[in-house]
């Protein structure tokens, strides 16, 4: 088989260089703008009554308020109350099976949470308290949390209301959820094009959040009363929230987010929500329709550093439709959050040094940030390397086992073009220690991650894999429930079927 010949055939888009190596239809590419096509989940746990702890008062309340009004805002959610630990580990196990074909994906836990040897842990009604190690042993980690929302295709949110009075401690009244900037970071998985992580405490680390002389706690009133504001981009609601709980605590409380946000906009109310559903390049253009005020917000946040902050005020400037277009002053802004360690800005200054768009031409400074940033986890620069390496270019002298290594690299982050072309590697033979089995599990996440053009080509085109592969597809589908036919490799009416299941769609 001519290896050359069948991989660009089955590529798909190359983002970041200019080239299409697949060329998708336009029913394919065309992205949804309803403002509801998207899937949003949330799991809610409230704990109030322990077992072997003293009760809280508010934290049902709060679960039942933040319910509410994810509701309004078209969340699937599922919320429970007073749960114990086997429960609570089940309910994460299937909302993280569930939530890896929703666009976003929420939990929100109010109760105790304690700090144990470096690992925060959600205490459930029945957690043993014979020692604070029995008491994480029997609690669920901050770990379980994020790994239950991971592979959710756009926004990936975690809100612990759990920084009340420790009741573990050996003296005095404590908060012990405790997280340094860097540490969320390290924990969390590396951020891909498609997916941001936000992890949000109610109070800062080593502080108590109060439970509220009302009804709900300071927090909760606050993040219900933000999160329903209409247009209201994501990142500034949470900025609002922080805001809204120092006025209404005399700045005794001040809530805290860590982790990383993808350097598109989001909404979640108001007609704005329709970027939600928009082409990558479209969504970044976005942030122009942001209002005076909110830009504004985003001009604070720059001057204190905040890197997604400084990526919002750079696209503002990268659309040459927009007054404001002004490259040079965009890559100053990019500039800035580089020195801040943002991968998504080294690959994006990358883009633009290496077509001279708001600088001087440097296609060598160009390599060098699509190095930093593929070294820093970023699954576009690792998959554009790939390219690169394969074909060659930027002075890269053309390398496919490299580029093979790259490919698998981005497929392992979860990047869906990736993943399918990695894939089609595989099936080809010309991936070392790979199988058709392998083939199959890649095309089975890629399907996963929410891709029309992965759904479309496995539709329309599934006989440019081999029959085992296709066979070890069958397979995957029918072990997850999505296919109860034969495994014969044949793509009729009830494979397709459990194609579109397992992409999401219903029936």
């Amino acid at each position: 088989m001519n290896w050359a010949g069948q991989f660009r055939a089955r590529c798909l888009v190359m983002p970041g260089l200019g080239m299409m190596l697949f060329l998708a239809s336009a029913a394919v590419a065309q992205a949804s703008t309803d403002p509801f096509a998207e899937r949003r989940m949330a799991l809610i746990v409230g704990i109030s009554d322990y077992a072997n702890a003293p009760d809280l008062d508010n934290t049902n309340r709060d679960g039942r308020l933040i319910s509410d009004t994810l509701y309004a805002l078209n969340f699937e959610v599922s919320e429970h109350f007073d749960i114990g630990l086997d429960e609570f580990r089940a309910l994460l196990e299937r909302f993280a099976f569930e939530a890896e074909t929703a666009d976003v994906a929420l939990v929100y836990f109010a109760g105790h949470g304690i700090e144990v040897g470096g690992r925060n842990f959600l205490v459930p009604a029945d957690a043993d308290a014979g020692s604070r190690q029995r008491v994480a042993d029997t609690s669920v980690s901050l770990d379980d949390i994020l790994q239950a929302v991971d592979k959710a295709r756009q926004l990936r949110i975690v809100i612990l209301d759990s920084c009340r009075n420790d009741p573990f401690a050996d003296g005095g009244l404590k908060e012990t959820l405790t997280v340094a900037s860097a540490a969320a970071r390290s924990s969390l998985a590396p951020p891909s094009p498609d997916r941001g992580t936000l992890v949000a405490y109610a109070a800062e680390a080593g502080k108590v959040a109060l439970d509220g002389a009302g009804d709900n706690s300071p927090f909760a009133l606050a993040l219900a009363e933000t999160l329903r504001m209409q247009d209201l981009e994501i990142g500034l609601a949470f900025r609002q929230v922080r805001d809204s709980v120092l006025k209404a605590t005399s700045n005794a409380q001040e809530p805290h987010t860590y982790g990383s946000l993808s350097g598109k906009p989001y909404f979640l109310a108001g007609k704005s929500q329709e970027v939600n559903g928009l082409e990558a390049n479209e969504r970044r253009n976005a942030w122009g329709r942001l209002e005076v005020d909110q830009e504004e917000q985003l001009q604070v946040a720059a001057r204190d550093g905040d890197s997604r902050a400084l990526k919002g005020l750079a696209y503002m400037r990268l659309n040459p439709n927009e007054k404001r277009y002004d490259p040079a002053r965009a890559a100053a802004f990019l500039e800035k959050a580089v020195e801040a360690g943002d991968p998504e800005a080294m690959f994006e200054l990358a883009r633009m040094y290496e077509r001279g768009i708001g600088v001087e031409q440097d296609v060598e400074k160009a390599l060098d940030l699509f190095r930093k940033s593929a070294a820093d986890g970023f699954a576009d620069a690792i998959n554009d390397l790939g390219f690169l390496h394969y074909q060659g270019g930027l002075g890269i002298i053309r390398d496919p086992k490299k580029a093979i290594e790259l490919f698998g690299e981005a497929a392992d982050q979860r990047h869906p073009e990736a993943m399918f072309n990695y894939a089609a590697l595989i099936d080809d033979g010309v991936v070392a220690d790979k199988t058709a089995d392998d083939a199959a599990e890649y095309l089975y996440r890629a399907l996963r991650s929410g891709n029309e053009e992965v759904l479309g080509q496995l539709s329309d085109n599934p006989n440019m894999f081999k029959a085992a592969t296709r066979r070890s597809l069958q397979r995957k589908l029918s072990e997850r429930a999505f296919y109860s036919g034969s495994i014969d490799g044949q793509f009729g009416p009830q494979t397709q079927r459990g194609l579109r299941r397992a992409y999401g769609l219903s029936e």
